[in-house]
């Protein structure tokens, strides 16, 4: 996915976390359906659900610069293009070495 400026959150995220993402989204968030896909039982595809929900929730509560924040929003809205964002970005920590990570 390069070039594309993604939430802190969903950068933790496994390309099968995305796919199964994807395939409870296509069926309408419905873990029966979800279950039947994956052709597992329903407390499997429950289980891998909270385990995506736990790995939000930790990328969640780790600090990111309200700064950051702010540029990624911009750019996910299409407020400023991925560029700048990522210029503003790379600059913001530069100046900020060793005092953040995110």
């Amino acid at each position: 996915m390069s070039g594309i400026l993604l939430p802190t959150w969903a950068e933790k995220l496994t390309e099968d976390d995305l796919t199964f993402i994807k395939n409870f989204i296509v069926s309408s968030g419905s873990l029966k359906e979800t279950a039947g896909i994956y052709d597992v039982t329903y407390p499997t595809v429950r289980l891998k659900l909270d385990r995506i929900i736990g790995k939000i929730k930790d990328s969640d509560s780790q600090s990111v610069p309200q700064y950051v924040s702010l540029i990624r929003r911009l750019a996910v809205d299409d407020q400023i293009n991925l560029e700048t964002a990522q210029l503003l970005i790379d600059e913001f920590k530069k100046q900020s070495v060793g005092q953040l990570s995110y």
